[in-house]
């Protein structure tokens, strides 16, 4: 996956997001927001969550919070009961609340901007910190959930089972001005296509690039 000597990445990464852009031209983050801060919430949320349960679960928490402060000071024994159906609620809630109370304390109530500012707040790990600033502040991002790690896998892409490292590698792989993009066609992609126990093989538009892929 190494990129030739004029700068270019190898065509194998490229080839898949032509395809991606012909087969999800619209892909973009399912999770329902319209600040930094909703969707940080929402992204916190989604772990081991459908995105679909969470935007159900959403719309009333942002009527009520309206920004960090108001999280910052809520009382976790009520916010676990609004986010229970979430599942693991606690540590969600937890995690959210304190992360708001640092926001409050060290970035004046605002989402920062910057991976290093994101990753130092409670809850927020880079796969979080990816979500946020390549779907809100666009700017490129590898987001590595699930869906993205068992593609990467599938495809051929990495061999690293931690996600942090399958970003790394992910990164040398596609265009740098295509990450945010990719990483969202892959996440549909891995939803409506390549399922974790039985990916659609016939149906799908990567099957000749992938080495998993059952040839039918």
């Amino acid at each position: 996956m190494s990129e030739t000597k004029s700068g270019n990445l190898t065509s194998p990464g490229r080839k898949i997001v032509s395809r991606l852009k012909k087969r999800f031209p619209d892909a973009d983050c399912a999770l329902h927001h319209s600040n930094a801060l909703e969707l940080l919430v929402a992204t916190i949320l989604s772990a081991q969550c459908t995105d679909e349960r969470v935007n159900i679960v959403t719309p009333a928490l942002f009527k009520k919070y309206r920004g960090a402060k108001n999280y910052a000071t809520a009382k976790q024994a009520v916010f676990e009961k609004e986010i229970q159906s979430t599942g693991f609620f606690r540590n969600k809630a937890k995690s959210i609340l304190a992360c708001c109370q640092e926001l409050v304390a060290r970035h004046g109530g605002e989402v920062p901007d910057r991976m290093e500012d994101l990753v130092q707040l409670p809850g927020v790990g880079r796969k979080t910190a990816n979500v946020v600033l390549g779907t809100f502040f666009k700017q490129p991002a590898i987001m590595v959930d699930t869906h993205v790690k068992r593609l990467a896998e599938r495809l051929g892409l990495s061999q690293e089972s931690d996600p942090d490292k399958i970003e790394l590698d992910l990164q040398k792989v596609f265009p740098r001005k295509d990450w945010t993009f990719t990483s969202h066609a892959l996440i549909w992609h891995g939803r409506y296509t390549c399922h974790a126990r039985k990916p659609e093989c016939g149906d799908c538009c990567l099957a000749d690039l992938c080495p998993s892929a059952v040839k039918v």
